[in-house]
């Protein structure tokens, strides 16, 4: 599988407008980013812009990658998940007549915090990749002209910038911090590998997920909830209080402090 050009941020990427719809807001976007609005090019990295939304195309992938609420697998999780006996669910506290806030504060492409606020969740979601945030940005603009999925999109917010920062100034509050910190895709489908190893570009290398941890246990009202793969070592070498095992992957459980 190729693999992605080292460095991949939003300095790097130019703005195309694929129709004449989406010329103004292209226009406009690359005005707020401060980046060049240019044709498409084969060999570059550039944002999309179209009547069906925003998505970024990378040279190696064939595919461009965009958020979409009201399709595959955000769709298929919303109505087939599980509801609120999924272990997702159950690990972030969701009961009969109990809906804790949630802060996702590595909201990646938003598939958790999709089916949190589906389930009737108020989630706030911190996204420091500036480009993953501008995906998620025009999703949420999408869902909410969308009758199917208007409700949920309005109980999702999006913050853009550091987890750690925001999250000690305490401005941000939930009764549930959750953590879903940066490990290798398992998922042997191969459009997963390659959103994994998208976000592992645009993300970056795990370097501070003790510290996001830390402050987590510091800031949530209830509890932290960390998103591991199943066998996994411990976030920090934390030893959670309990945690809440799927078929793949296992969520740790950690009081506040």
């Amino acid at each position: 599988m190729a693999s992605l050009s080292p460095h991949l941020t939003d300095s790097a990427v130019s703005i195309v407008a694929l129709d004449d719809q989406a010329i103004g807001r292209a226009q406009a976007l690359a005005n707020r980013l401060a980046l060049s609005l240019t044709a498409l090019q084969p060999e570059a990295t550039q944002l999309w812009l179209s009547e069906q939304g925003l998505a970024l195309k990378v040279p190696e992938f064939k595919q461009a990658f965009s958020i979409d609420f009201s399709s595959g697998k955000y769709d298929h999780r919303r109505k087939f998940g599980g509801g609120r006996g999924q272990p997702l669910a159950r690990a972030v506290g969701l009961k009969q007549g109990q809906s804790p806030s949630v802060i996702d504060a590595t909201a990646g492409f938003a598939r958790d915090a999709f089916v949190l606020a589906s389930l009737g969740c108020e989630v706030t979601m911190i996204e420091q990749n500036r480009i993953m945030s501008l995906l998620i940005e025009d999703a949420l603009i999408r869902a909410a002209d969308d009758a199917a999925i208007a409700e949920i999109a309005a109980c999702m917010k999006l913050y853009q910038g550091n987890a750690i920062a925001l999250l000690a100034e305490g401005k941000l509050q939930a009764d549930v911090i959750y953590l879903d910190p940066m490990y290798p895709g398992r998922d042997k489908s191969a459009l997963v590998k390659k959103e994994m190893q998208l976000l592992h570009q645009l993300v970056g290398a795990d370097i501070d997920s003790g510290e996001l941890l830390a402050i987590a246990r510091e800031k949530a009202g209830k509890r932290v909830v960390v998103k591991r793969p199943k066998g996994a070592e411990f976030v920090g070498e934390k030893k959670p209080a309990a945690s809440v095992q799927s078929k793949n992957t296992r969520f740790d459980i950690y009081p506040t402090r």
